[in-house]
């Protein structure tokens, strides 16, 4: 008895308490409306300082970058402007696309004997990488290649991306351009190849 007649009396507390609730959780969506708009209204701006700090760490992976690739020897005309074809090209090249830069590479043979070169045992596709990397990490993936893999010296192919839409050749050609100026700020010479061959 004593328990029923609890319910009965706090009912009404727990009845008050419930419509308190409902009129809290009914207000807050509305209190923080305007706290999400005004959060999304304001973008931040570097300040002077910060885009100075951003520039000199830019630089400076350059510089590193730089004197990375300087380890590797100065290319070499005679073999590079031999070749005919980029399925036969030895040293790293770029297909260069509208949101990305495809870096291919050939990687030396571990084996140094003539025997079975590029046959059944020892083929040159399963030695060829192909990596997708942003055209500001470009710098950060040519460091990563192997030496071993710049036969001809420090230079790169170019290539434009195969059957791009006509909307999107503009952008791909920016991106090839600014390609091209990264790799001649790290002293990468840069070779670059047109559909019907060398350029």
């Amino acid at each position: 008895m004593k328990l029923g007649y609890f319910f009965e009396v706090g009912s009404g507390v727990w009845l008050d308490m419930l419509v308190n609730v409902r009129r809290f959780l009914f207000l807050l969506p509305v209190a923080l409306i305007p706290l999400m708009f005004d959060g999304c209204t304001r973008t931040a701006v570097p300040s002077v300082m910060e885009t100075r700090a951003i520039a000199a760490q830019q630089m400076q992976e350059a510089n590193l970058a730089r004197q990375e690739m300087e380890l590797i020897p100065p290319p070499s005309k005679t073999r590079y402007m031999a070749v005919k074809s980029l399925t036969v090209w030895e040293n790293p090249y770029l297909t260069v696309q509208g949101a990305m830069v495809t870096l291919h590479v050939v990687l030396a043979d571990a084996n140094t004997s003539d025997l079975g070169t590029g046959g059944m045992l020892r083929p040159v596709g399963a030695r060829r990488q192909v990596l997708n990397v942003r055209v500001g990490d470009l710098p950060t993936a040519l460091n990563a290649v192997p030496k071993s893999a710049w036969p001809y010296g420090r230079v790169v192919a170019v290539e434009e991306a195969h059957d791009v839409p006509v909307s999107a050749r503009p952008e791909v050609r920016r991106n090839v351009e600014a390609a091209i100026k990264m790799l001649n700020d790290i002293g990468v010479v840069v070779y670059e190849w047109n559909d019907n061959g060398r350029s």
